[in-house]
């Protein structure tokens, strides 16, 4: 049996090159101790095909195996999470490497690298990322076909040109897909949330909890209003409510199923839609309060949106908001004792503070202003850089410290109003939004979180309070940038300073929306509104134009194959042909049957001017086409020659036309 040959050093050194270039992407998965192993597996290999030296026992290898698969067992608690799977992809890749001696384990690798690229998108879906694994999916082609060949000493490179055409043959089959090919509701891939976490609102508020956040860049999510939108004093986006508080946090405390009435008037109604980002929770937001469902969410006692899973791939959705409304509930027997429950020894002093309004005020709504007056009076601080102040929080933030984020005001005046028998609650959000210069759309970070409080008032229902602003008023209109001091960690986004950099980043987020919006966004939903606009909405429609879309897509691959088969001409022939030309234009016209030789004597005989160069030109051609290898350099010298060969024709071939035979 014939042995297949071994791999040269050069197919080695771009398996090596490729293969680091796909992992690239992943080391922010990797423990630190796999990519290490995979760097020294692929040093020692490059050593070897260097030195020529012999490639460790299979013993030691299997003792390898063995001894990773338990160390990422014991990193990660599972081998089936993604970023176990992805971590225990790459460490056996780095052994096989150690194993690399023939076509058949550089194709195993190659195929490896196709699984890692596909891995990457699990964890990244941005632009950036599809334009840089498409440019590690031509190189593993170019692998791939080299592995396919004989020629032992070419070089792998010199199929990238074949490569780049097979992955462009590929692209019209794979917009027919994307396009026409049924989508199921919900992501395809059903990924454990611990392999999809990602920063965004919690549905707790601990104190400190929302200034953490609030130091990221990092974009909760973009809207489009059909119209103006609304001024930035009024872009309040609402989250979860927290009505349970155990002395420490706000959770989520059990709602009614059925939507409440809203108040207000039905012409401050807004619509819109938003583009979110993941965030691994079950909820969307919106603007103020929502009129109606969104998406696959549907709204709960505490017009929250609430999905039945949660958010982890990029979602858009239509959204109509009802702006200076309240909820009009009536509020009685268990509900009403729920969102006046309190710990019984939490924060004395507080509580005692406002037993004292609660005697000294008319009605509810006195016992507020004198919970606002007090957060103007007193010398209190809006900060990202609060103290941590333990347990009895509420005691130190009021009357000790006096400086916090808005979770700190949010909390603190939900409690005090709670102690003078005022129902509250907080909810959790965001408040603003950035237009984009470079789009139409409003950008809403997560260093706009934010967290504000409602209180129930007769005659009015639950209203929102916002204590932030009694402290810090520019927070609502100017943003979080001009509400906090200089010093404070704020990302650079929320700073209002303009700059290159700034208009830059605008400008790839506009990218980067359009690419949500139309790739990651195209879902069910959207690719029925699509397909519907052209009469292609339902599924026997759509299947339809998936058949014909992937013929008319063949057809066109196919049409440029066979042309590029027939134009694609040898550079010796293309060369002989301009001299022709030339020739041509002096009335010198080769026969049908004329050869080479033949020819450029004949011309030489009719161009004395140009004779010599005349044959220098054949003769080159000649060589280059009729010796067995052809000589070194014949080709840059046969169209030296031909560009040798010039006028003037006039005055030679006036009034003669020699046609060959």
């Amino acid at each position: 049996m014939n042995r297949a040959p071994a791999l040269s050093t050069s197919m080695v050194a771009a398996l090596l090159a490729v293969l680091g270039g796909v992992l690239v992407p992943h080391l922010a998965h990797l423990p630190l101790w796999v990519t290490a192993g995979v760097v020294a597996a692929g040093l020692l290999r490059w050593r070897i095909a260097r030195k020529g030296s012999g490639l460790p026992p299979r013993w030691l290898l299997a003792g390898l195996t063995l001894g990773v698969t338990a160390g990422i067992w014991a990193a990660f608690g599972t081998l089936a999470d993604l970023s176990a799977g992805v971590a225990l992809l790459a460490a056996m890749g780095g052994l096989k490497l150690l194993e690399l001696r023939r076509r058949r384990d550089a194709l195993v690798l190659i195929y490896l690298g196709f699984f890692l690229v596909g891995a990457q998108f699990l964890f990244s879906q941005a632009p950036w990322t599809g334009a840089y694994l498409l440019g590690a999916v031509w190189a593993l082609t170019a692998l791939l076909v080299a592995a396919g060949r004989d020629a032992e000493e070419e070089s792998p490179w010199a199929h990238a040109g074949l490569a780049g055409r097979l992955v462009a043959q590929a692209v019209p089959v794979a917009a027919v897909l994307f396009l026409f090919f049924p989508r199921l509701d919900g992501p395809l891939l059903g990924l454990p949330e611990e392999g999809s976490a990602v920063t965004g609102l919690d549905d707790r508020l601990a104190p400190g909890a929302v200034s953490r956040l609030s130091r990221s860049d990092a974009v909760a999510f973009r809207a489009t209003f059909a119209d103006a939108p609304p001024p930035p004093g009024q872009r309040y986006w609402r989250g979860p409510v927290l009505a349970a508080y155990d002395g420490r946090e706000w959770r989520p405390a059990e709602a009614a199923e059925e939507p409440p009435e809203l108040g207000g008037e039905e012409g401050a109604e807004l619509d819109y839609r938003i583009l979110l980002e993941p965030h691994s929770r079950r909820w969307l937001f919106a603007l103020d309060l929502p009129v109606r469902d969104g998406g696959d969410a549907r709204r709960d006692g505490d017009a929250v949106l609430r999905t039945e899973d949660p958010v982890r791939e990029v979602i858009r959705y239509r959204m109509r908001s009802r702006l200076h409304a309240g909820l009009g509930e009536e509020l009685e027997g268990a509900v009403r004792d729920r969102h006046l429950r309190l710990p019984e020894e939490a924060h004395p002093r507080a509580r005692e503070l406002a037993k004292e309004w609660e005697a000294e005020a008319a009605d509810a709504e006195e016992v507020l202003q004198r919970a606002l007056g007090y957060l103007r009076r007193q010398d209190f601080a809006y900060t990202l850089k609060p103290p941590d102040y333990g347990e009895n929080w509420v005691d130190r933030f009021l009357f000790e410290e006096r400086s916090g984020f808005c979770g700190h005001y949010a909390g603190a005046l939900a409690f005090l109003m709670r102690a003078a028998g005022v129902p509250a609650r907080v909810v959790t959000g965001y408040l603003g939004g950035e237009p984009n210069p470079a789009g139409d759309y409003l950008i809403v970070r997560q260093s706009d979180a934010h967290a504000w409080t409602e209180v129930w008032l007769p005659e009015e229902g639950w209203v929102r309070v916002d204590p932030t602003g009694a402290v810090a008023p520019d927070r609502a209109e100017e943003g979080l940038g001009e509400s906090v001091p200089e010093e404070d960690p704020v990302p650079s986004m929320a700073r209002s300073e303009g700059s290159w950099l700034r208009d830059v980043r605008f400008r790839i987020d506009a990218l980067e929306t359009a690419w949500n919006r139309w790739v990651l966004g195209y879902d069910a939903q959207v690719q029925r509104d699509v397909l519907g606009s052209v009469g292609l909405g339902d599924w026997p429609r759509m299947v339809a134009g998936l058949a014909a879309g992937l013929a008319l897509a063949g057809g066109l691959v196919a049409g440029l194959v066979l042309w590029r088969g027939r134009t694609r001409r040898d550079p010796a022939v293309a060369a002989f042909a301009r001299l022709e030309r030339k020739l041509a234009r002096a009335g010198v016209r080769r026969g049908r049957a004329e050869g080479p030789a033949a020819f450029g004597e004949r011309a030489a005989a009719a161009l004395p001017d140009q004779a010599e160069a005349v044959r220098r030109a054949v003769s080159a051609y000649i060589r280059l086409r009729y010796t067995p290898e052809g000589p070194e350099g014949g080709l840059r010298e046969l169209r030296r020659r031909v560009a040798e060969v010039r006028g003037p024709w006039k005055r030679q071939a006036a009034g003669r036309d020699t046609s060959g035979p």
